[in-house]
């Protein structure tokens, strides 16, 4: 078993309707496969958007009133759909008929830590939103999730219900925007060292490259 402190810890901060959250997270894939040492990846809150109503909002009227009628939503639609080309990632825009308010998605993240099934819940609301087009602000929705990334799906669903851990996620989104989060992805390399935007692989390999001689000057 690989020593404690070898272990290089990466929080991810980011939401889960944030298209360059997605390939951030792709990207960081990318960069792991050519990590020999252990990595441990959890995953932090962040609402680009908190004033959207439980329920959601019709998302063309939303993105037509935060982009204009101009066109820059479809040249930055068109951008993501070529960079996430990349990875084999399709994003399907023209599906996505919600925009949600991601705080209970976050709230189901959040539960899935304990599990060890942070990685594969992301991954699943991440898919469902951006390639088929699903609801992830929708309970039902989330429940599937929860079931298909083996949860247990009656407790999520009691735990939506009674509200549980809204405030836990509000204050982890909170302690975000005081050390500095502004937009997402962000990531943050041991405690050490932090990293905005959703860059390539190479520079989250020279991060992660980094962040290890922090840890090993400060066991020296």
């Amino acid at each position: 078993m690989a020593d404690a402190d070898e272990t290089l810890v990466i929080d991810i901060v980011s939401d889960v309707v944030c298209p360059w959250c997605y390939l951030g997270e792709k990207r960081l894939d990318a960069a792991l496969e050519q990590e020999p040492q252990p990595v441990v990846l959890r995953w932090r809150p962040y609402q680009l958007d908190p004033t959207i109503p439980e329920g959601g909002l019709d998302r063309a009227a939303y993105m037509e009133k935060k982009f204009g009628k101009d066109g820059r939503l479809k040249t930055v639609h068109d951008n993501l759909v070529r960079l996430g080309a990349e990875f084999g990632l399709p994003f399907a825009f023209d599906k996505i008929k919600r925009a949600p308010n991601t705080l209970d998605a976050h709230r189901l993240i959040h539960w899935s830590a304990s599990a060890g099934a942070q990685r594969d819940v992301v991954g699943r609301l991440f898919r469902a939103y951006f390639v088929e087009g699903r609801d992830i602000g929708d309970r039902a929705v989330l429940i599937d999730i929860a079931r298909e990334s083996g949860l247990d799906a009656r407790l999520v669903e009691k735990l939506l219900s009674e509200d549980a851990d809204k405030d836990a996620v509000r204050r982890e989104i909170a302690e975000a925007q005081a050390i500095g989060v502004t937009g997402v992805p962000f990531f943050i390399f041991a405690n050490r060292l932090a990293v905005p935007g959703a860059q390539n692989a190479d520079v989250l390999r020279r991060a992660m490259g980094q962040a290890r001689e922090a840890m090993k000057e400060a066991a020296a």
